[in-house]
């Protein structure tokens, strides 16, 4: 697979982040394969999480190809880009064509990015866990790589302002030991997978550099003011509600 813009664009954002001073603490990127395909399943705090994913595979010298919703690649902009890069589109509607790809990605030697949660987390803790990754990994003989980012959210996410440039700001970027899946029960796969992300997260957030008490942007369990799993939920649940009403609306005219 040929990568004309994908270096360029690592070397850009690199200098990027150093120009504004942004620290990275990471941890267990040895766990991705310097050879050989693979699943990283990520958490999902951010509209920027894939963009600094992706850094945590720099030491092993691999490039991810990230499975993202299709519209990124329908914009007039991003498009072009997220082609170039070899992401994968996912229709939410009609999942099996990006299941086929990310299956035929990883048995071809790649590292293949997914977001199991599907959706970001207002909580930033991490939600249910859609079984796809497992599948995957599964379907195509690779290793499963648990991976958590911590920081993004300050960026951008949902439901508060963004500070894109995130100039002094520190993103942590934490990777766990593989997981050998085989589908026979991609629930509780899919449970170990959760459990695994889990951990990394809470070592994410105690060993950031700023505490978590009192902060928007942490878990309520740990002094934060982001809305519990519960109140995530049912604010998911009224945006879902609301998007299906406009989609209607623009239907009916």
């Amino acid at each position: 697979m040929r990568d004309i813009t994908y270096p360029p664009i690592i070397l850009t954002a690199k200098t990027l982040f150093k120009l504004l001073g942004m620290r990275f603490q990471m941890s267990g990127t040895e766990h991705i394969p310097r050879e050989g395909g693979a699943i990283l399943a990520a958490n999902h705090i951010g509209y920027v999480d894939f963009i600094f994913d992706g850094l945590a595979a720099q030491p092993s010298k691999r490039l991810v190809r990230f499975m993202a919703k299709k519209e990124a690649f329908e914009h007039a902009v991003s498009g072009p880009v997220m082609r170039s890069l070899h992401h994968i589109p996912v229709d939410r509607d009609s999942g099996e064509a990006s299941f086929r790809d990310a299956v035929e990605y990883a048995r071809s030697g790649e590292i293949v990015g997914i977001f199991p949660e599907a959706t970001i987390s207002r909580s930033m803790e991490i939600k249910g866990l859609k079984t796809g990754a497992v599948r995957i990994a599964a379907e195509a003989g690779v290793p499963l790589i648990p991976m958590v980012t911590w920081g993004t959210q300050l960026l951008k996410t949902k439901d508060h302002d963004s500070d894109l440039l995130g100039r002094g700001k520190t993103i942590a970027l934490h990777v766990g030991k593989p997981l050998q899946v085989t589908g026979e029960d991609p629930v509780a796969e899919t449970e170990r997978l959760r459990i695994a992300m889990s951990a990394l997260l809470d070592k994410a957030i105690t060993e950031y550099p700023v505490s978590p008490q009192g902060q928007w942007w942490a878990p309520a369990r740990y002094g934060g003011l982001a809305p519990t799993p519960e109140e995530a939920e049912r604010l998911d649940a009224e945006e879902k509600a609301a998007r299906a009403a406009r989609r209607a609306a623009r239907e009916d005219d």
